[in-house]
């Protein structure tokens, strides 16, 4: 496969490649710091960077106090612009660099925004630290209020203000702002009116010296500006090489977006460096135009977009493939890392235990009632229902758990679910639906019920349709509510039969849930203790048993029924659907991130106790395959079950696909536009 097809480059899908880099300073030498930023300049060239931010006042340094104001300093400083200036001529990245300039009779500390020798624009300071151990407006005038203004520097007149974005004229999704350490701790951060006037990405130029502690407030800023500007955030602090006559420097470069960590720099390094990721822009303008919270404030704010300058320069992307820098989940649902996941676990449980302890209450409900099939999903549903009456104070006999054996039932599941509702404690029964089914089939005239081996989707949810049946009528007899199994996974694939089927319920416990998530919060009940030892022995066999419906007879190998066979891997299907759902992708794009998500089993990180042999890869002709099928059945066939699913509680921010939450849908649509754009942007 052509690693030069377009499909292979992050221009093509929305992202852009920043460094916050870190320069050895030379303390009041211009000329030394333009030949270190210069040096990072063509090092960030070389790894294929489109933006590099470099620390607060980086061609001077920033702790020489009153030499600020030398003559001699300002003037050295204009020259190794000039320096800067013309290296950046056949460079791609475009470099964010501070200095301090002279503009009428004041002295502003500024970010100065160069692109292939062109200086596109200086952006002075609004905040100016004057407490504790800084002094700045010893030496600097503030930028606030100055728009509309230009600058003389490095031989070039450029825009000059606060009032500045700028824009690729030739990769839309390039928009970025600049501000300068304090502005970001102050209440009102320029960053935010930025990010309203149509920056995606926020770049901090930062000097902060280190005291403890202080490296936990600056992430803390960066992760809660990036959430509140919806927004990338690249933040580089000054670092080794700083004058240490009073203070210390440690360097942090950080980049942040939506509040997630993509990158954070060494602490305290010697040598100079550059910490790089790759920011989806495609994904930030996704968020805004769901969150109307945040058009709100820009209309609020009046409109900065009507105020600013948007500064053109012409990037010239070469849509090469760089790789991606930036980690992908192969579960977006799991978190990779352990502390993560337990606390996730820890939530989504209890999000479902409360779920069902509220409804159980509130419809005065003496039962619960759970079809029992030794599978994942009833399985957690069940366990679910019993710390829900834990909770409530009711003895877990409330709970009413029925196995239900039909032709395909094998005694392994059988024998796992008879295992779970003995030691669990609830009151177990079993109904063999055979009987039923076949006076059903026959009355039907199938094929089956004359001795012909038809398994069809009649033979299929006839069975499914009686086991449903059973428990609504079992429900009634015992003043109860039927629990529901059926998990978000397959709702999202139509895995479900309607009606008088799984895919009804009272209360959808698992509604929110999706298959891949099923499985790490039944082994997290395991390992924090939720339950017995009895009851951990059994929830291990149940996820070592391979998912099947159980609804079609072996063939004549003794080969089961398997799901993922007929409906693709949960591990891809799941991965569809948070980037579908959540973030409205483009097809060719979840392909793009799922192939580096997938391709190499032994990269990245794999969620804690995952089992070696699911620890799987995926190459781009499998990915399209199952991807081409998960469109086609969750645009397509699909829907309707989902217009008309219980309630149940949304767990995670990926999403629910609740009509009366997250998604709504015609139930008549179609798949067109969605396997176009994957067949038109695929090698």
């Amino acid at each position: 496969m052509a690693k030069t097809h377009p499909f292979h480059s992050i221009h093509t899908h929305q992202m852009i490649r920043a460094g916050a880099c870190t320069p050895r300073a030379g303390v009041g030498d211009p000329a030394a710091n333009a030949a270190a930023t210069i040096a990072l300049a063509h090092a960030g060239n070389a790894e294929g960077a489109d933006l590099l931010v470099f620390p607060e006042l980086n061609v001077t340094s920033y702790a020489v106090d009153d030499l600020h104001l030398q003559d001699a300093l300002q003037r050295a400083t204009d020259t190794a612009l000039s320096d800067v200036v013309a290296a950046s001529v056949d460079l791609r990245p475009v470099l964010v660099v501070g200095a301090a300039l002279v503009r009428g009779a004041r002295l502003y500390n500024c970010a100065v925004v160069i692109s292939r020798g062109r200086v596109l624009g200086v952006v002075p300071k609004t905040f100016l630290p004057n407490y504790r151990e800084y002094y700045e407006k010893r030496w600097f005038a503030s930028g606030a209020g100055l728009s509309g203004l230009d600058i003389t520097v490095a031989g070039q007149t450029a825009p000059f203000g606060t009032d500045l974005i700028f824009a690729a004229s030739d990769l839309p999704h390039f928009v970025f702002h600049a501000e300068i350490c304090e502005d970001y701790w102050a209440p009102t951060p320029p960053s935010t009116a930025g990010a309203l006037a149509g920056a995606l990405v926020c770049c901090n130029l930062s000097a902060s010296n280190i005291v403890i502690g202080k490296a936990r407030e600056r992430a803390l800023l960066c992760a809660a500006q990036s959430v509140r500007g919806v927004c990338g955030y690249v933040y580089s602090a000054a670092g080794p090489g700083e004058s240490t006559t009073d203070l210390a420097w440690d360097g942090q470069g950080m980049i942040h977006e939506l509040g997630e960590l993509l990158v954070e720099s060494p602490r305290f390094a010697e040598a100079p460096g550059t910490v790089y990721a790759d920011i989806d822009c495609g994904r930030l303008i996704a968020e805004r135009l769901r969150v109307g919270t945040f058009n709100d404030a820009a209309v609020l704010a009046g409109h900065p977009e009507t105020r600013f300058r948007r500064i053109a320069f012409e990037h010239r992307p070469d849509f090469a493939d760089v790789g991606l820098r930036r980690q992908i989940r192969r579960f977006p649902f799991v978190p990779n890392t352990p502390e993560r996941l337990d606390e996730d676990c820890y939530e989504a449980f209890n999000i479902q235990v409360q779920g069902i302890a509220k409804r159980m209450a509130a419809a005065r409900a003496q039962k619960l009632v759970i079809g029992i099939s030794g599978g994942l999903d009833s399985t957690h549903a069940l366990i679910v229902a019993a710390k829900a009456l834990d909770r409530l104070g009711r003895p877990r006999t409330d709970i009413l758990g029925y196995t239900m054996p039909g032709f395909a039932t094998s005694d392994g599941t059988k024998g796992n679910a008879w295992a779970l509702m003995n030691a669990l404690g609830i009151t177990g029964e079993e109904i063999d639906i055979r009987p039923a089914a076949r006076q059903l089939l026959a009355d039907m005239r199938h094929p089956f019920a004359g001795g012909e081996p038809v398994y069809d989707v009649t033979f299929e949810n006839v069975q499914a349709g009686l086991r449903t049946d059973y428990l609504f009528r079992l429900a009634n007899h015992n003043n109860g509510l039927v629990v529901g199994t059926g998990d978000l996974s397959e709702l999202a694939l139509g895995w479900c039969t309607y009606g008088v089927g799984d895919q009804m319920s009272h209360y959808a416990v698992n509604a929110g849930v999706p298959k891949t998530l099923i499985q790490f919060l039944i082994r997290w009940c395991i390992s924090s203790g939720q339950f017995d030892d009895e009851t951990n022995h059994v929830l291990a066999a149940i996820l070592g048993t391979e998912i099947s419906p159980e609804l079609v007879p072996a063939d004549a190998n003794g080969l089961i029924q398997s799901t993922e066979s007929k409906v693709g891997p949960y591990a891809l299907n799941d991965f569809f659907l948070h980037y579908v759902v959540r973030h409205g992708m483009a097809p060719s794009k979840i392909a793009f991130l799922a192939l580096h998500a997938w391709a190499d089993a032994a990269a990245g990180r794999w969620p804690r106790d995952l089992p070696d042999e699911a620890r799987v890869a995926y190459d781009l002709p499998v990915i399209r395959e199952w991807l081409e099928k998960f469109l086609h059945r969750f645009f397509v066939t699909s829907q309707f079950k989902r217009s008309a699913i219980p309630n149940g509680p949304k767990v995670s921010a990926g999403g629910a696909l609740s009509p009366r939450g997250d998604w709504r849908a015609p139930s008549d649509g179609t798949a067109a536009a969605w396997l176009k754009e994957l067949a038109d942007n695929l090698p």
